[in-house]
């Protein structure tokens, strides 16, 4: 007896696991899905960096901009400005991405969590959605839409599991 996924058979259309499929749908958009993911969550941290720096779109919290060079805040917006232009646009997207979710966890256990213990009792929400945004995108890549693959660099080739001529590959561990 033979499954819709068998391979050698033909499946109903719009079953699991064939193209058509909802399944098959989702999944080939998934890279810009993701790629949608990197630049609004980007933008979002460069902005709140702008903010910080250049005193745009309200300001700092509590309104003007950091003190130049003032410890962490100062340095803070820095990394929120440069690693959420980069992530934006795609280019180093890993490592970016890795800088701003560790400058966000440094926020959260430095600065909110010390007040509280939940994210929500300290105010510390937006910190840990954007350490756990960057943590993902360190693990994921950019996605499309990034820069990086125009400009094939090794951090989008590998940011994907596909081979040459687009070939599906398998993971290295998984290559025995």
């Amino acid at each position: 007896m033979s499954t819709p996924n068998t391979p050698g058979t033909t499946a109903p259309a719009g079953t699991a696991g064939t193209p058509d499929s909802l399944a098959g749908r989702l999944t080939r958009a998934q890279p810009y899905a993701l790629g949608l993911f990197r630049i609004v969550v980007g933008l979002l941290f460069a902005c709140h960096g702008a903010a910080s720096l250049f005193g745009v779109l309200g300001g700092a919290v509590g309104g003007g901009t950091v003190p130049t060079g003032a410890w962490p805040g100062w340095y803070a917006a820095v990394i929120q400005l440069v690693a959420g232009v980069l992530v934006l646009v795609g280019v180093g997207t890993r490592s970016a991405a890795f800088l701003a979710s560790g400058s966000m966890a440094y926020a959260y256990f430095k600065v909110h969590q010390p007040e509280a213990l939940f994210p929500l009792q300290n105010g510390g929400e937006i910190a840990a959605l954007f350490c756990w945004s960057f943590a993902l995108l360190v693990f994921t890549g950019p996605g499309a839409l990034a820069l990086d693959r125009v400009f094939g660099s090794r951090d989008a080739a590998d940011s994907g599991a596909h081979g040459k001529g687009g070939q599906q590959t398998a993971p290295v561990a998984a290559q025995a």
